[in-house]
């Protein structure tokens, strides 16, 4: 009877463990598919949307600009002016709400480079928005631009990134992604599968949200500090809406499809050769440092690679501590951006655009290329020239002087070259200054006239086959 009875409990005992483990995997699966599935549909699924195809964490940016257009450049120019305040008072004062709390207190008890630019930034934006100063910093090409155009793009866009990026990279999607598409970026490109997510997040919405999606990956330990200046100095790439803006200003809109081919392969080229000569090739194998490597992409034997791919992102899912987590930590994103990153755009972007637009420095700089431009058969090379190098300070000027040269040819080489560049001060090299990626601003000019060479002759042969 006792035996029965043992038997009976035991029985009762595995019963529950049974459905513990059953009702486990069914809430791994949940958090696994459909936050996940949410994910691709907001920033991997294309939508035409305006006349152009963008992604739907786009749709949501760009309501919010139509809707706030008149007020966000105020809006964020009383952002620019907290964010340079509160670190006078953190390093004076040093108050309790900011020292005693360690997000605010990352956020705000910064060093003085960081405050300098704080503060320029936001003395920059006063200038701009109630157009006092002189004409270099106020005018429509240098703190208008950033201010009324840059500016309210980027707080439109990473309001939804910072707060939805989760979606993509805490509920297994890169990890099972990553896990099958290992056989194909490790060889070619020397990178984790899970990059491929980046580019693409890239590709149909922003470069910017690549960017942002690589510094979190570094940050958490799944990239090395190679992968993830690789990846965001190769694969950040400008999205399909932008390079339709870019061939449309410069007026070759028909010749959209080849236009957009060539930009492709030539950024296979070079997100192929860059990985592999310095300075990325030197960049050390190693993870952040205060998180450590959290990555294994070995698939074990006996598991196939969707196998290992499904079980790795479960395993991710069953990680999740919930809603409020995730949103908290969306939450914290978009204030870092706001209160760190803007102020830095707004400072050095203004800069890099003054230097481009009323200093003769990148007029100088390319006089070596006119003769290259010349034996390339480009007409108007002496005219086309400043363009091979000023999208180093912001990625819309080569088109902008592109726009009065003649030749068709060379317009579309101008357009295309200023996509495959990738590099620009006045964003991208922004974003990657103030990460954790351990890249300086020497390094990020080598890397933009590295990619230079490497797609110019390529977009020179095929703009030669099309013209």
């Amino acid at each position: 009877m006792e035996v029965k009875q043992k038997e009976d409990f035991q029985q009762e005992e595995w019963n529950e463990k049974l459905g513990n483990r059953k009702q486990q995997s069914r809430r791994n699966y949940f958090w696994f598919i459909v936050p996940s599935l949410l994910g691709v549909l907001l920033f991997l699924f294309p939508i035409p949307y305006g006349g152009k195809i963008t992604i739907g964490v786009g749709v949501m940016a760009e309501a919010v600009q139509a809707n706030l257009e008149p007020v966000l450049p105020s809006l964020m120019t009383g952002i620019l002016v907290i964010s340079a305040i509160l670190p006078v008072v953190a390093k004076t004062v040093k108050p309790k709400f900011i020292i005693d709390k360690p997000f605010i207190k990352q956020l705000f008890y910064v060093n003085t480079f960081w405050m300098s630019t704080r503060i320029i930034g936001a003395v920059f934006a006063l200038m701009t928005l109630f157009a006092v100063g002189p004409e270099f910093i106020i005018s429509d090409v240098t703190g208008g631009t950033m201010l009324y155009s840059l500016v309210p793009v980027l707080a439109a866009w990473f309001l939804f990134a910072g707060i939805l990026m989760p979606l993509l990279m805490e509920f297994g999607l890169m990890d099972f992604i990553g896990t099958m598409l290992r056989k194909v970026m490790r060889p070619v490109f020397k990178l984790p599968g899970r990059s491929s997510i980046d580019a693409l997040a890239s590709w149909m919405g922003a470069g910017t949200v690549g960017v942002l999606i690589t510094t979190k990956q570094y940050e958490e330990g799944y990239y090395t500090k190679r992968e993830a200046a690789t990846i965001a100095t190769n694969f950040s790439i400008n999205s399909i809406a932008f390079s339709l803006v870019v061939i449309s200003f410069i007026g070759l809109e028909e010749f959209f499809v080849p236009f957009y081919l060539t930009v492709v392969i030539a950024g296979l080229v070079a997100a192929f050769i860059c990985p592999r000569i310095p300075p990325l090739s030197r960049k050390a194998d190693t993870y952040y440092e205060g998180t450590g490597r959290r990555i294994s992409e070995d698939t074990p034997e006996g598991m196939s690679n969707f196998q290992w791919g499904l079980n790795k992102a479960l395993s991710k899912a069953s990680e999740v501590k919930g809603v409020k987590h995730v949103a908290k930590q969306g939450v914290q994103t978009v204030l870092d951006i706001y209160f760190a990153l803007i102020p830095l755009v707004m400072a050095l972007g203004t800069i890099a655009l003054i230097i481009a637009e009323f200093t003769p420095f990148f007029t100088y700089l390319s006089l070596p290329i006119v003769p290259v431009l010349q034996w390339m058969q480009i007409p108007e090379a002496a005219q086309a020239a400043p363009a091979m190098l000023v999208g180093f300070a912001d990625m819309f000027l080569p088109a902008v002087i592109g726009a009065g040269i003649e030749s068709e040819l060379t317009r579309f080489v101008i357009a295309a070259i200023s996509l495959t560049q990738l590099i620009y001060m006045s964003e991208i090299g922004i974003l990657l200054v103030k990460s954790k990626i351990p890249i300086s601003v020497g390094e990020l000019a080598v890397i933009f006239l590295q990619r230079t060479v490497i797609t110019l002759p390529i977009i020179v042969l095929i703009a030669h086959f099309i013209f």
